[in-house]
């Protein structure tokens, strides 16, 4: 029987692991935490009895995959919930926009932007998994659905200050600019819309789930399946060389591509070692969870019933914000996203009081203290919220970098989604999940189609392992 060792548990980690144990090589994972996930962990960091994702904690894209589809999770114990509202954007004023998973019930709540939203997230919707099907693999491959994916990409190669302009208002506008931002990139920068386009259609199609019980749920249910067909875990085991794993006939590295070079040493080539070491890491995230008594009084109505808030105030606003961390410099009111799982997954609460999860985008390896900044940041939309805080638990971007070593300078997203990074990631090559060293294979974010906890890196990273365990 082969063997594979797999450095690294987190959700992408895991389904290389998985991947590889249902095709019959006998696989352990070793881990150097104590505990399992990745950026897919859970815990009670604030009060007792509040469950808090540690980082990810909504889904969109991972309930539908190749990867999902060949694994039943769910007889694994995880299960889906989602929120009324999947986001929304507040403003200033009071007003604001929110997505619904119906787009027509979106559109029509956008009042002189309708026609337009639907025209453009209604035709992505109804042909979002033929979309979904091209973007979540490598960019260098021969399309499926040319058309489809023609659409989406016309739209996504833009700015995404000059596709918000598609719409007349500033509510429409701020709404397109918050998913937008995911990206942590500036948004009049080529491709900034892509992760915008996807993540809003994906809203539509998917919605923007929590799994039941915390995003823990995703890898331990990995986890179980992983166990039924053979396959080890062990944690606390820290990888710094090839030499440390013996001799399987495949390694996968759930790691930063500057770890991966430092693990393997002489055994990868000089030009991939290159190509490795000039990998781009962007901003840094700097995060809070809130022990909320009552939940966070949003004056924007919708925002109560949504499991994802995007603040950071108009089109404009954003965009400011977003040039200057990618330049270094702490915004006075940076964007922000706020986190309510408990909207749709009310087990997460206790007596009343919410876990409320928040991450600040903020400078790379940024280590001022940006707890203030998040709470008036929330007090300027949802007035009264400071008076309703029972405990927080803050982590700079640099403890978050030391917390999980992939997130190089806090980059939860494991690396800079710059125009050429979006397309070739980790670098150009027909295949981006293979080292170069032999039987060796980088199978983190960092490689297509970057972050989110659908395990669709890792499971191309093992299909093409298999490829070549077969040859």
């Amino acid at each position: 029987m082969p063997t594979a060792i797999v450095v690294g548990s987190g959700p992408n980690g895991l389904a290389a692991a998985l991947t590889l144990a249902a095709d019959g090589v006998d696989v352990t994972v070793l881990e150097a935490s104590d505990s399992i996930g990745g950026g897919t962990r859970s815990d009670e960091v604030t009060l007792p009895g509040l469950l808090h994702d540690v980082c990810s904690g909504f889904h969109p894209l991972a309930v539908d995959t190749a990867f999902s589809r060949a694994f039943d999770l769910g007889a694994h114990g995880l299960r889906w919930a989602h929120p009324e509202v999947q986001y929304a954007h507040p403003l200033d004023d009071g007003t604001g926009a929110a997505v619904w998973r119906s787009v027509d019930r979106t559109a029509e709540a956008l009042g002189r932007d309708e026609r337009s939203y639907r025209r453009l997230f209604g035709a992505l919707d109804r042909r979002f998994d033929l979309i979904v099907e091209e973007f979540l693999q490598p960019m260098l491959h021969v399309p499926r659905h040319p058309l489809a994916l023609a659409r989406f990409g016309a739209y996504s190669v833009l700015p995404a200050q000059v596709l918000a302009k598609r719409w007349r208002t500033p509510q429409a506008r701020a709404l397109f600019a918050g998913v937008a931002a995911h990206a942590f990139r500036p948004l009049n920068s080529l491709l900034s819309s892509a992760i915008g386009v996807a993540l809003g259609t994906a809203a539509h199609r998917f919605g923007w789930p929590v799994a039941v019980g915390g995003s823990a749920r995703i890898s331990a249910a990995m986890a179980s399946a992983l166990a039924e067909r053979g396959g080890r875990i062990e944690t606390g085991v820290s990888v710094s060389r090839y030499d440390d794993l013996g001799d399987p006939d495949i390694v996968m590295l759930d790691t930063s591509p500057a770890a991966a070079v430092e693990i393997l040493g002489s055994r990868i080539p000089a030009r991939i070692s290159r190509s490795y070491r000039r990998f781009r890491h962007g901003p840094g995230a700097f995060q809070v969870a809130f022990a909320v008594e009552d939940g966070i009084p949003w004056a924007y109505e919708p925002a109560r019933s949504a499991g994802t808030v995007h603040l950071g105030g108009t089109l404009e606003q954003i965009a400011l914000a977003e040039r200057q961390i990618w330049r270094g410099r702490m915004p006075e009111q940076p964007f922000i996203l706020v986190g309510q799982q408990s909207v749709a997954d009310p087990q997460r609460a206790a007596a009343g009081v919410h876990p409320v999860d928040v991450y600040a985008h903020v400078p790379a390896n940024w280590r001022g203290d940006a707890t203030e900044v998040i709470i008036d940041q929330i007090e300027r939309f949802a007035p009264g919220f400071r008076t309703r805080i029972r405990a927080t638990r803050s982590r700079s971007a640099q403890e978050i970098s030391e917390h999980n070593p992939n997130y190089v300078g806090g980059d939860i997203v494991t690396g800079a989604n710059t125009p050429r990074q979006l397309v070739f990631r980790p670098r150009v090559a027909l295949d981006p999940y293979a080292t170069g060293a032999p039987g060796v294979f980088l199978c983190s974010a960092a490689t297509p189609p970057g972050a989110g906890a659908h395990g669709m890196a890792g499971w191309h990273a093992a299909k093409s392992a298999l490829n070549h365990l077969n040859d």
